[in-house]
């Protein structure tokens, strides 16, 4: 078990854990018919303003008690912040497999850890009644494969364990395969095929066999094109996407792609000085 750990294809597992994680996060707001707090603290986390996010997303739950995304996205917020604080956001850290297997040992914040477990709970336990309801419910269903997403992704990322992370990631795709098949125009939902498809479809030939063996998808290619049809149509998830296809064209050697993807994340998110650090390393390679 502690060798497949060092491969890079675990390693790009681990990257595939977050970014379904990640677009749980940012997919909430979309579609909602009352979208916009829950859109605002998405944007504030873009801009790495976690306390506004948080402040945004308690304020939903407010005045929205009974919605399990607003739970999920205090979720979403702590989680990212905490990663954010350990390091863990720099594209350039999914970048080098060396850099992500040869990570140190982390120290989260106990606290942080239990009002996420907390969030957590209260947005499942929410999200369940509303199934139960209609099992046919997008929030609902949203819910439940942001809380799989978003745990697979604290058991990989910050306690570095990307084995354990299997069992939320696949129940986090099973969920998100439900809400395809309620709505499968729903088009910033191809953001999780296309980084699926793009990560197996990029890992070594066993660990593509042994991921195909739980429903995952291998197609590099259509991943990449699925990727850019959400950065060019995506509502609320099109940053998300051109960051992700800023890491894709690092991955697949093009510079130039994947500097254009970074500024204009910078341009469109100022406050957010990781899109200009990237952007450096960039330039910083051609000389």
């Amino acid at each position: 078990m502690k060798a497949l750990g060092r491969t890079p294809g675990i390693r790009i597992l681990a990257l595939l854990i977050c970014g379904i994680a990640a677009l749980r996060a940012r997919a909430l707001a979309v579609n909602l018919p009352q979208a916009d707090g829950l859109e605002s603290g998405y944007r504030q986390m873009y801009q790495l303003d976690f306390e506004g996010a948080l402040g945004a997303f308690g304020q939903w739950q407010r005045l929205h008690p009974e919605d399990p995304l607003g739970p999920a996205s205090e979720a979403a917020g702590t989680l990212f912040a905490e990663l954010n604080r350990l390091g863990i956001l720099e594209a350039q850290f999914f970048v080098e497999d060396e850099s992500f297997l040869g990570r140190k040992g982390r120290r989260p914040d106990p606290d942080a850890r239990a009002r996420f477990d907390a969030a957590l709970r209260r947005s499942e336990a929410l999200a369940r009644v509303r199934i139960a309801a209609d099992p046919r419910d997008t929030e609902a269903l949203f819910a439940l494969t942001l809380d799989s997403g978003l745990q697979a992704d604290y058991l990989s990322l910050i306690e570095n364990r990307n084995l354990a992370a299997l069992g939320p990631t696949r129940r986090a795709t099973e969920w998100a395969q439900k809400l395809l098949a309620v709505d499968p125009e729903y088009g910033d939902a191809y953001l999780a095929t296309g980084l699926s498809k793009y990560l197996i479809g990029s890992s070594s030939a066993p660990v593509r066999w042994i991921l195909s063996i739980g429903g995952f998808s291998a197609d590099k290619h259509q991943g990449i094109r699925e990727l850019e049809w959400t950065a060019r149509s995506g509502r609320y998830l099109a940053p998300f996407a051109r960051l992700l296809l800023a890491v894709a064209y690092l991955r697949e050697h093009d510079g130039a792609r994947a500097r254009h993807m970074l500024a204009e994340l910078r341009d469109e998110f100022p406050q957010n000085p990781l899109y200009a650090r990237e952007i450096a390393r960039i330039d910083a390679s051609r000389n």
